[in-house]
This record gives structure tokens, sequence and C-alpha cells, in this order.
């Protein structure tokens, strides 16, 4: 009873500090006010990387340090533009972006007839003759009964990765992407594509179109199915260039060989500044780490934070950090991982054992003050995946996603939509489960197989 009682004041100490002496806002407002969007190759990524070494040092851990990969450099270039035309003369702009990783238009732009299909399988049906030549328009909506909106998200961005691909095989000069927006604004939400194994010939340009653009396409095709599509891009993809991941850590002072990780991803979209998608989770895994600094107690595990390089276009980051690991012989017990926005946290999800599950859920109730009631099983984090074969749990911190899709790649991503109390929140939830693996980790390593 003596421990338990010791675990509920340590979680109260460690909000007590987040909420009133919590650094992750200001670090944030650097990074989103300061620096800016983040995309891999970027300056700005670079003066990120620059930025989180130094304040991570200032913290005092015993090491802190940068990790080599190679990223790819893709470059939006001069503002996109579209409309739609009805008649000879008769135009209507609507707001689109690049897709990440997509090729150019030509320079004077593409202009061509539109054909409107709802998912991947639709347009194959079609077939080559009735998409040759023609704009491709993926419209299929984010599902809005879908609780959980990742769950919408998922049922319809395989357009937005694979459209580009399979349209051009099957002929088509373009395609335009309805954005994975919930809501019906004008911003179009950027994001990458895959071109796979395509020729190089067969490559089309693809753009997102903003909700309130796509009801309008849909719209206007449904009273005239002749009319034009007309769009502009000037992006373009470079060599790889070199990056780093950004790492510190707390050296274990029992079982230092045993790894907890904390982490998020330090690229952004270039649209905004980043401060969700995922500046957000880079700074409360900073915190985790200096709240325990701040709180004088020492993990008996090694604690590690690492920031990872280019998520977004390409998970280059997180796949070397794991090949680094697997390479040293290093043992990762544990591995959280927070890129679903800075909102209220409700709880946590976790790839791992039926063993290491059942022991991890019976701490919910110390979280239950805290209004965190999920505990469920699930996906972690795109980072921390590529480290499933050797065999840590994983996590994922889950905050309250209903707005997260408002934001999500788009413009709108700015640190004005980040409101102090819930980011840092999600940082103490964050410093909290950490705390209570690093204390009962001897249990879990036996349901982990020892990892």
């Amino acid at each position: 009873m003596a421990a338990q009682q010791n675990d509920v004041d340590m979680l109260r100490h460690l909000y007590n500090m987040a909420l009133t002496r919590g650094k992750a806002y200001s670090w944030l407002d650097h990074l989103s006010n300061q620096i800016g969007g983040r995309l891999s190759g970027s300056v700005q990524a670079e003066q990120a990387i620059a930025y989180t070494q130094k304040e991570l040092e200032a913290l005092g851990l015993d090491r802190v340090w940068l990790q080599p990969v190679m990223v790819p450099k893709w470059v939006r270039g001069a503002a996109e533009f579209a409309y739609i035309e009805s008649a000879p003369g008769n135009t209507t702009n609507v707001p689109i972006c690049a897709l990440g990783g997509s090729v150019p238009t030509p320079a004077g732009g593409i202009k061509a007839p539109v054909i409107e299909v709802q998912g991947l399988e639709e347009l194959q049906a079609l077939g080559r003759e009735a998409v040759e030549g023609k704009i491709v328009f993926f419209n299929r909506p984010m599902d809005p009964t879908q609780i959980n909106t990742f769950r919408a998200y998922a049922g319809c961005v395989d357009q937005r990765a694979s459209g580009a691909a399979e349209a051009g095989m099957l002929g088509a000069v373009g395609v335009i992407v309805r954005s994975m927006n919930l809501r019906l604004d004008d911003y179009p939400h950027t994001g990458s594509l895959r071109y796979g194994d395509t020729p190089e010939a067969m490559r089309i340009p693809a753009a997102a179109i903003s909700t309130n653009g796509a009801e309008l396409l849909s719209t206007t095709l449904k009273l005239n199915p002749d009319i034009q599509f007309y769009f502009r891009q000037s992006c373009r993809q470079y060599d790889d260039v070199p990056s780093y991941n950004v790492i510190g850590e707390i050296r274990g002072s029992t079982y230092p060989e045993e790894i907890l990780l904390v982490g998020g991803h330090l690229d952004s979209w270039d649209l905004g500044d980043g401060s969700h998608d995922d500046g957000a989770g880079c700074v409360q895994s900073m915190e985790v780490l200096r709240l325990f600094m701040e709180t004088g107690y020492r993990p008996r595990r090694t604690l590690r934070v690492v920031l990872f390089m280019n998520e977004e276009n390409g998970l280059r980051g997180g796949r070397g950090y794991a090949e680094a690991a697997a390479q040293k012989g290093e043992k990762h017990l544990f591995a959280l991982e927070s890129d679903s926005g800075g909102f209220t946290p409700r709880g946590f999800s976790f790839d791992c054992t039926d063993e290491a599950f059942a022991q991890i859920a019976a701490w919910k109730p110390l979280f239950e003050p805290y209004l965190i009631h999920q505990f469920d099983r699930g996906g972690s984090g795109a980072d921390i995946g590529p480290l499933k074969p050797q065999g840590p749990i994983l996590a994922g911190l889950r905050p309250d996603t209903q707005r997260y899709f408002d934001y999500h790649h788009a413009e709108t991503d700015t640190f004005s939509a980040i409101n102090r109390r819930e980011l840092e929140l999600g940082a103490a939830t964050m410093a909290a489960l950490v705390y209570l693996v690093d204390r009962y980790g001897d249990a879990l390593a036996v349901s982990t197989g020892g990892q």
C-alpha cells in the first residue's frame, strides 16, 4: 500500500510541475514562430535540429547527440494555382496544394477534362479508355460517422498515397485529391504520395484540393461533365541530403542497458508551422526528461528522447534509428510516441503481449483522476514502429482527435491552434506512464521475453 501511495504522490507531482512550471509551450513557441515549417532537407529542419540539441544540452542530461540520416529533399516552389473552367473564359479559382513528392506540371500548367471517382477500385474498374488524357479527381471524403477520426483518415488516405501512381498507369495527365479533412473549409491539406515503381514517363502531377473546392468541383461536374480543370505547380525533387535525429538520455541507475524511449518527429510539412504535427510531440517528449530532472527522480533504466527526422515523407529517421539500435544490440524495453496532436490527452494505445498489457492496464486507476480513461490495444507510432521486431512494448499517446484533421498537413497547423494547458497535460501524462514502466519494468521485461 505504501508503494501505491508513492505512485499516487509521484504522478501528482509530475502533473503539478508540468502545469505550473512546464517548458513545452515555450519550446514549441520557438519551434513554430521562430523557425516554422520543418520539411526534411530544408534550412528550417536544420535550424530545428540545432535548437532542440541546444535545449536538451541545457537540461544537463547525461548525453546528447545527433544521429546522421540521409533524407529526401522535396521543394514546393512557387504557390500553386488552379481553376475550374465551365466555358471558355468562364473560370472559378479553387485552392490547391501539391502533394509531397509530386512531380511538377509543365511550366504552363495542365488543362484537361475531369473524371471523378470515389477511390482506387472505381478508377481501376473504369479502365484506360475512360481515364486516358484526363485529370482524375479522387473525391472520397473522410467518414464523419467514425468517432475515432484516425479510422476515418485511414479509410480514404490510400487515394492520396497511391492515386497518382494508379492513374498515371492508366494514362491520366494529372490527379486532384479531396483533402483529408472532416470539415468544409478553404484550406488544402498536403501529404505524401508514392509513385513506387511507376516509370518516370508515367509519373503525373498530383495536388490536394480544399474540401469546399472539392464540393464545388463535384457539383459543377454533375451540372456539366464537359468542364475543364487547370492547375499549375512547380515542385521539385532533389537528391537526398544529410540530416539528423536528435537524441538525449538520462542514464539508468540500475539497468542502464534497458532503454525507455519517448519521441516525436521533428520534421513537418511546409504549409503551416507544424505545431500539432508534430512539434507538440517533440516538446512533450523533451518535457518528460526535464520533469524527471526537475523532480530529482533518477530512473532505474535509461530514459531516452528521440526527435526523429523525416517521418512525413520517408520515415528515414525511424528506420535509421531502429537499424542502428539493432547493430549495437541495444535493448529497448519500451517506446512511447506522441504524434496525434497537442490536444487534451485521453489515454494510450499499446502494441504488446497480452501479459504486458494486463500489467499496464492495472495502472489505469492511477490515471483516472486526470481523466485518462483509455488504455487500448492498437497501434503506437510510425517512428517507433521499426523497433517492433526487437520486441519492446510500443505505445502511442492518444489525445482527443476530433479537431486534429482541421489542422493536419494544412496551413492552419500553427501555434495559435495550441492550447497551453492541453499540451502540458499531455507531457505530464507521458511522464507518468514512463515513470510506472521504469518502476515496475522488471515484470514487464519478463512479459516481453526480456527485451
